[in-house]
């Protein structure tokens, strides 16, 4: 991949981030209410990559649009740069799982919609070139989105978001829906991305790996106990400096005892299956 140019002199800063006793609760069908967040503490530093990890249902995604000012907490609070979320806060950008891109407007004009209102038409087109080309799409600018495939399309969703100069990048599953091979290549992209534009970064995934090979840290979310809405269990720190080594034998330990907070049985010893301890040589 060809070198990334440099972020240029009007990027706003990478911001940090300070959740306070967040919780969140949403009115059930009987009439009461339904925790699904409760005391969320979370400090995140300026230009860092933090991973949000979790079972389905456990408020990740309620987190980040919390977070974003889509959503708004029941108890606590969140602070960018120590100014009190605002609702739908120009601070930040959102990229989800899928592109959601307008299909009759070309990938340039896509991206452009991400640019902050009140941009200059000359400045606007500039920034767009240059996002373009730092996601590797300068040829494919006057392309629909059904002329590009599903990678394209997203790394068009990265750079429209990219567009609004966030402080705070927020992303949802951004390669959830793409195949493995791809979803590796936008993984790499992420970080040439982040090299060139040091924003701060909350990203929400199901795939261990991706967390592993992206964050500085990965939060665990999840319920403890009996208690009504998930918390955080636990926080742990990703050695080594990105990108790292996907076969590394320190994040594969890692890795292990992330599932274990998941609930994954790694070995099968739930079943009664003995764990294999060595790999037989081919022919099997």
């Amino acid at each position: 991949m060809t070198t990334a140019p440099a972020a240029p002199a009007t990027a706003a800063p990478a911001a940090p981030v300070a959740l306070r006793g967040v919780g969140r609760a949403f009115t059930a069908p009987d009439g009461g209410t339904r925790d699904v967040l409760r005391g969320v503490d979370l400090d995140v530093e300026a230009g860092e990559i933090v991973a949000i990890l979790g079972p389905s249902g456990c408020g990740k995604s309620t987190l980040l649009r919390i977070v974003a000012g889509l959503d708004h907490p029941t108890s606590g609070g969140v602070a960018i740069d120590e100014a009190p979320v605002r609702p739908y806060d120009v601070r930040c950008a959102v990229g989800f799982q899928e592109p959601r891109l307008l299909p009759w407007r070309s990938i340039e004009k896509n991206v452009a919609l991400g640019l902050p209102r009140g941009t200059a038409r000359r400045d606007g087109r500039a920034q767009v070139a240059r996002l373009l080309e730092l996601v590797g799409l300068a040829e494919f600018a006057g392309h629909r989105p059904h002329e590009v495939s599903g990678g394209m399309a997203q790394r068009a969703s990265l750079a429209r978001a990219l567009a609004r100069n966030p402080e705070v990048l927020l992303l949802d599953e951004p390669f959830g829906a793409l195949d493995a091979l791809t979803r590796l290549k936008m993984q790499d992209l992420l970080l040439d991305v982040h090299a060139a534009e040091p924003t701060t970064v909350l990203l929400v995934t199901h795939d261990v790996d991706e967390a592993l090979q992206l964050a500085d840290r990965i939060v665990l979310l999840g319920s403890d106990g009996d208690a009504p809405g998930a918390g955080i269990r636990q926080t742990v720190v990703v050695p080594g400096h990105r990108p790292r080594d996907r076969g590394s034998a320190e994040l594969a330990e890692l890795r292990g005892r992330l599932l274990d907070g998941l609930g994954i049985d790694r070995h099968g010893a739930a079943r009664g299956i003995q764990a294999t301890t060595t790999i037989p040589h081919y022919p099997y």
